[in-house]
């Protein structure tokens, strides 16, 4: 009995180390040979920042309320939180996904817990959006006060239930696209779509305004009925992470409850179903590569 407990015990321990190792290459790869380093990983969300802007801003007048205890009201810093914490969701799943036919040739060579792999992708992109929200929440705290300090540390259960949506959709991606290659371009027509459905840029209630509008106007039916928008809208889970986020570095408040605990339903919920698919395939991955 003790030398099994041993056993298992040194196989968590080298699985732990192995993740490790992968997480800190990605870290040291991500940028580089490039003059600028890290920096990049700011320098990239702010330039998205800059366009959408000027794009939604000022040509388009979208504007969001008022930080409720921050008293922000700028719309650059609003779109921020939405442009790290999108990124943060929508690379870090493509890496996952990608991240059995990026290690393929280490795959067919050593004999490894394949769902190290995925996640070493996700860890390091969540090291790469600590620094970008960071930054973004530092801005928030000299324009709003130092009240940010009474709700930051909320930043690590939404970082956690996030690396955790993340790896969950991207490890059943990362199966998927091993038997079916064409999953990976259909995902980036739908993150196209998801990125202007998920309120990275449009406030909520600028949705709410514009289905009034359209609906005292006649439009937006189906099936004879008023098409529910704003709650289409709502129910998007990367719309409630970004939510979360704005909600914390943006209000310097707590996200309600009701929120946390979707967030917490749908993290499980895609783990769950992404652990399933992984334990029924995992086997043959070397044999569909």
């Amino acid at each position: 009995m003790a030398s099994a407990a041993a056993g298992r015990s040194s196989a968590r321990h080298i699985t732990l180390n192995l993740l490790k190792n992968l997480t800190l290459r990605e870290i040291r790869s991500e940028y580089k040979r490039t003059v600028l380093g890290r920096v990049w990983s700011l320098i990239n969300p702010l330039a998205q920042v800059a366009i959408y802007g000027v794009v939604f801003g000022l040509i388009f007048g979208a504007e969001p309320e008022p930080g409720i205890n921050s008293g922000i009201h700028l719309f650059a810093l609003w779109l921020g939180v939405g442009i790290v914490t999108w990124g943060f969701i929508n690379i870090g799943i493509r890496e996952a996904m990608q991240s059995f036919l990026a290690y393929q040739g280490l795959l067919k060579k050593v004999s490894l817990p394949r769902w190290t792999l995925p996640a070493s992708k996700v860890l390091a992109r969540t090291a790469t959006y600590l620094t970008e929200i960071a930054a973004v929440a530092v801005i928030c705290g000299i324009l709003g006060g130092w009240e940010i300090l009474l709700r930051i540390w909320m930043l690590v259960p939404l970082i956690a239930l996030t690396a955790v949506f993340i790896y969950g959709i991207g490890l059943l991606l990362a199966i998927g696209i091993i038997y079916f290659r064409d999953i990976e371009h259909f995902w980036g027509i739908l993150t196209q779509i998801f990125f202007y459905a998920s309120g990275v840029m449009i406030p909520g209630s600028t949705v709410a305004t514009v289905q009034t509008e359209t609906l005292d106007a006649g439009g937006y039916t189906f099936l004879g009925g008023p098409v529910p928008l704003l709650a289409l809208f709502e129910a998007n889970p990367v719309y409630q992470f970004l939510t979360a986020y704005r909600r914390v570095v943006y209000d310097f408040a707590f996200p309600e409850w009701q929120l946390l605990l979707s967030l917490s339903l749908w993290a499980a919920g895609v783990l769950i179903v992404g652990l399933f698919v992984y334990q029924r395939f995992q086997a043959r991955i070397v044999e569909e590569l």
